[in-house]
């Protein structure tokens, strides 16, 4: 294939976060005009289930571009044209931020992996408003949240309630991040009693700008640490249906090195941050299974971790992801991976007997989450 013996080659030689930004810039300029998009379009969209209904949204497809690699939507209408069911531009924050200091993200060839400490760099919740208005992508499209840096976390419920207020009428639905490592004291938002009040708050700011606009409320999803222990991930379920929370992202970066293949050294010299990619895949498909079992099916589950092929996609959905997403593997495999996965799903459904993907889905989950 042409990626993986010409372009991956040369964007490898490149500084991983230069790299990125020249793959935002094709996207943005090169998708831009009318006939690209329309040709891009039609070689690309992918309905391999017909229209798939979740959380009251209608889905062409189960592939999304996971949040973190579009942040602040500057390409969120040409990577819809790449055959993506959905698209989740963010973390953005109410705040205009500038991340971490450079460098910040990493790759691991071996391992198939990226490291990254960026720490929500984006150019604020008005910004990415402004910018949507106008670039809004022809799917299903999500803005995940999260906390300002210059925010405590005792202030965090306010500015979360700030940047939801601002991207609500232009979202799907919105994701509310807590489990970025990269954001100090940020997961601490996973505890129950601070996620209680978090997602209370928002739920009931989704009500009030409902019946105010005379529409319905927006679906909103919660996205969970991979690192979570058992009673933890129970605590989060019961609080995410308490609040009327549509569903669950699972899940983020993981701090965890364990098991990796690159050389120590390799890996020191990353540093700190949150790793994504195929060493995450098990340990995100064991979090998905169990987020279904103790939801009792009653959320949606959008699983996110070591996507690059079919058959990943369909481990998660057969753990009970309703949804997938992915972005390192769209670092890896290149534009074409979301026409590729969704023929693959189909292949797959067929062959092992699946007349919908909603047969497939949670129907491994008792045996994956005791994995």
């Amino acid at each position: 294939m042409l990626y993986d013996s010409l372009l991956r080659p040369l964007l490898f030689r490149l500084p991983p976060e230069t790299a990125h930004e020249f793959a935002l810039r094709t996207l943005s300029f090169g998708l831009s005009a009318d006939s690209l998009r329309r040709a891009a379009a039609r070689r690309f969209s992918r309905e391999p289930f017909g229209v798939l209904e979740r959380f009251g949204l209608k889905f062409r497809n189960p592939v999304g571009l996971a949040a973190g690699f579009d942040k602040n939507g500057t390409i969120a209408r040409g990577v819809a044209s790449l055959g993506f069911g959905f698209v989740e531009v963010g973390t953005v924050t109410h705040h205009a931020q500038p991340g971490n200091p450079r460098p910040r993200l990493f790759r691991l060839p071996q391992d198939r992996a990226l490291v990254n400490r960026a720490g929500f760099n984006n150019d604020g919740a008005v910004a990415l408003v402004e910018t949507l208005r106008d670039r809004r992508p022809d799917c299903v499209l999500g803005i995940n949240i999260g906390k300002s840096r210059s925010v405590e976390i005792e202030d965090a419920v306010d500015d979360y309630l700030a940047s939801f207020t601002l991207v609500h009428h232009l979202a799907d639905y919105v994701a509310v991040n807590v489990s970025s490592p990269n954001t100090p004291h940020l997961r601490e938002l996973q505890r129950a009693d601070r996620l209680a009040a978090l997602l209370g708050a928002l739920q009931q700011r989704n009500g009030e700008l409902a019946s105010k606009e005379m529409r319905p409320s927006l679906p909103l999803l919660v996205k969970v640490s991979p690192d979570l222990h058992a009673g933890e991930a129970e605590l989060i379920v019961d609080v995410a249906l308490q609040t009327g929370f549509a569903g669950i992202i699972a899940t983020n970066t993981t701090t965890s090195r364990a098991g990796l293949r690159s050389s120590p050294e390799t890996v020191s010299a990353c540093g700190e941050g949150g790793l994504s990619g195929a060493p995450l895949r098990a340990r995100a498909t064991q979090m998905i299974a169990s987020l279904r079992r103790l939801s009792r099916s009653s959320l949606v589950i959008v699983g996110v971790g070591g996507i690059f092929s079919a058959a990943d996609a369909w481990e998660k959905i057969c753990a009970g992801a309703g949804l997938v997403q992915l972005y390192t593997g769209l670092v890896y495999e290149g534009f074409g991976v979301a026409r590729d996965i969704n023929d693959g799903l189909a292949e797959i459904a067929r062959r092992e007997g699946f007349r919908s993907l909603d047969e497939a889905v949670g129907c491994r989950a008792d045996q994956l989450a005791a994995a």
